[in-house]
């Protein structure tokens, strides 16, 4: 998949373009329902699809608030985007000059710097000045500047539209398989392995450890059964959501014990997808009654992961 940070014309080098237009955060189910759909109508027309969307989400600047806290990383929305096949990504930043486009304005920048055969979005979908614009307009006027508009369907599950707001609820509540389900994949951190206090590694069960960044949506404190991606290599793990309560003046972070695996992968990026929960935090009055826990959780992870080891295609 070829990556675009800017705004580049591209419609000589690809002259059968199909724009999927969207803000993605999750790359849930609704989403890649779109994405599909492009993919599909590029393929059908010999052509590529390029999705098109922004670095930092709208609302921060439409709005002048902060973001909604992220489901995925720029660099896992990546992997998703190529697992759908989609061939160009074109991310740039959202500012206060691009809110001030008008719909029609929008149109054009489609034609000037892609010129594509067809633009896909979600019902929801809204662009513009004010969001003035939908994926009507899109339908009503995108012959006037040489595409022809398609609104992918909502993807509902239990009845309810499946959206990054909604994942976000079920996350902060608590409710992973829900969440889950809703994203189409386990929830998955992404991130680069930092130095803790090694107290993981004196019980006998050394960690991986996580930052928890602000910017992020995340679960509740708790020890989850988790799949980890380490070079391609996929193990399973225990990790736990928490500022360790048992010791003192421990951040919040995640901290991954990676079953079966040994080595030094400080600096490394790996994926922690999370499978199901064990329990919640606690305090212990004891290392040895933190151990014994420990070995419990590692025997429940163990049951539970087992099955999705052996699943082809069980990580992202």
């Amino acid at each position: 998949m070829e990556e675009y940070t800017e705004l580049v014309g591209l419609k000589q080098q690809y002259p059968h373009l199909v724009v999927v237009l969207g803000t993605f955060d999750g790359v849930h189910r609704g989403h890649q329902s779109i994405i599909r759909r492009g993919v599909e109508l590029a393929r059908s027309i010999d052509g590529h699809c390029l999705v098109f969307t922004f670095q930092n989400h709208p609302l921060s600047v439409i709005q002048g608030r902060k973001e909604p806290p992220r489901i995925g990383t720029p660099a896992l929305g990546r992997r998703l985007f190529t697992r759908l096949g989609v061939d160009i990504l074109v991310s740039i930043p959202f500012t206060k000059s691009f809110a001030s486009v008008t719909p029609s304005g929008f149109m054009q920048m489609l034609q000037r710097y892609f010129a594509p055969d067809y633009v896909v979005t979600g019902p929801n979908y809204t662009f513009g000045r004010y969001g003035k614009g939908t994926c009507r307009t899109l339908v009503e006027e995108g012959k006037r500047y040489g595409f022809t508009a398609v609104t992918a369907p909502p993807v509902l599950q239990d009845g309810k539209l499946v959206s990054s707001t909604r994942i976000r609820s079920l996350l902060h509540r608590g409710m992973l398989q829900q969440a889950n389900t809703c994203l189409g994949y386990p929830f998955t951190v992404m991130g680069e392995v930092i130095h803790g206090q090694k107290r993981g590694r004196q019980l006998g069960f050394p960690t991986a450890n996580l930052a928890i960044a602000d910017t992020m949506a995340m679960l509740p404190n708790g020890v989850y059964a988790t799949l980890v991606q380490v070079d391609g290599s996929v193990y399973g793990g225990s990790a736990n959501i928490g500022d360790n309560p048992t010791f003192d003046n421990c951040d919040r972070r995640i901290e991954v014990h990676i079953q079966g695996f040994s080595g030094d992968i400080y600096g490394r990026e790996i994926l922690v997808s999370f499978l199901r929960k064990i329990r919640d935090e606690q305090r212990f009055a004891s290392l040895d009654a933190l151990v014994a826990q420990i070995r419990r959780d590692e025997e429940a992870v163990g049951k539970i992961t087992i099955s999705h080891l052996q699943a082809p295609g069980s990580m992202i």
